[in-house]
């Protein structure tokens, strides 16, 4: 008896992950038979499996032009330097404030913690004026640095706190035992914390790049050239291009999302490394 309930249990469990499964999976689905069917002219009104005329000239004519004057490949230059622009910031300057707010005591450090945490709650839009004003001060408002400036500041509340954890759970003995070999604060850092706190970095640096390429509403305020504009961006300009425009917004988003796959399975084996051998070495 107590064998049928386990096997019922297992059965209801494994029915539910499947309608998870297909919750998830058919808009992805459904995107791709987009990008592939090319007997659809305007909106599309019915859910099908399957392409009714599959052909590729959807992905050749995007690839030509992905939005206004841009190609797809001018467009993916701008959305990688702008994303891996603002996860290097985001970790380089992020590393350096967590430790210090995970190691280090002075004046203002709970203040700090709060601040950068209330800036998380704030919406996007209400930062818009006080960025784009600092942008101008500099006069960078029509460049991609000012768009990787804005991209890293919506990242660095969570780089912080993220790596401030994972430099707090690293062993303070660790750290003695390097100032006892001689060690200053510099090396300690960079020998001993940083290795250690890697999959959390990695993290932050995935969640800074995730920004900076997917997304568009802000863009536009700090973008006047159509040269500069990011994929994320084409995407919100193409509901106004020609006939195909839902097929042609698939497309790009397929391509989209292929190296985001590819950073993500790449960087998750490595993750998953570093903190098996981590835990060996503890």
């Amino acid at each position: 008896m107590q064998h049928k309930s386990s096997l019922f249990q297992k059965m209801l469990t494994y029915l539910a992950l499947v309608l998870v499964a297909l919750f998830v999976l058919f808009p992805i689905w459904e995107m791709a038979y987009l990008a592939f069917d090319g007997g659809i002219y305007g909106t599309p009104t019915s859910f099908r499996l399957f392409p009714i005329k599959p052909t590729l000239s959807i992905f050749a004519d995007m690839w030509k032009q992905a939005g206004q004057n841009i190609s797809f490949l001018l467009a993916l230059r701008n959305s990688v330097i702008v994303s891996l622009g603002a996860a290097l910031l985001s970790v380089i300057l992020g590393a350096s404030m967590a430790y210090a707010f995970a190691r280090f005591r002075f004046p203002g450090r709970q203040a700090g913690l709060f601040g950068l945490l209330g800036g998380t709650l704030l919406p996007p839009v209400a930062l818009m004026t006080p960025l784009f004003l600092l942008a101008r001060t500099l006069n960078i408002q029509s460049t991609l640095l000012a768009l990787t400036i804005v991209y890293t500041s919506f990242a660095m509340p969570f780089a912080v706190w993220n790596m401030r954890a994972a430099f707090q759970a690293v062993p303070k003995e660790l750290e003695e035992a390097a100032f006892l070999d001689g060690a200053g604060n510099l090396k300690t850092f960079w020998y001993v914390d940083l290795p250690l706190a890697l999959p959390a970095i990695g993290i932050a640096a995935i969640f800074a790049f995730l920004i900076g390429y997917s997304e568009f509403a802000l863009g536009w305020m700090f973008v006047t050239r159509s040269s500069e504009v990011t994929l994320a961006m084409t995407l919100s300009n193409i509901l106004i291009q020609g006939s195909k425009q839902w097929s042609m917004m698939a497309a790009i988003s397929v391509l989209m999302s292929i190296p985001v796959v590819v950073v993500f399975i790449v960087l998750q084996r490595a993750f998953l490394q570093r903190m098996l051998l981590g835990n060996l070495k503890a």
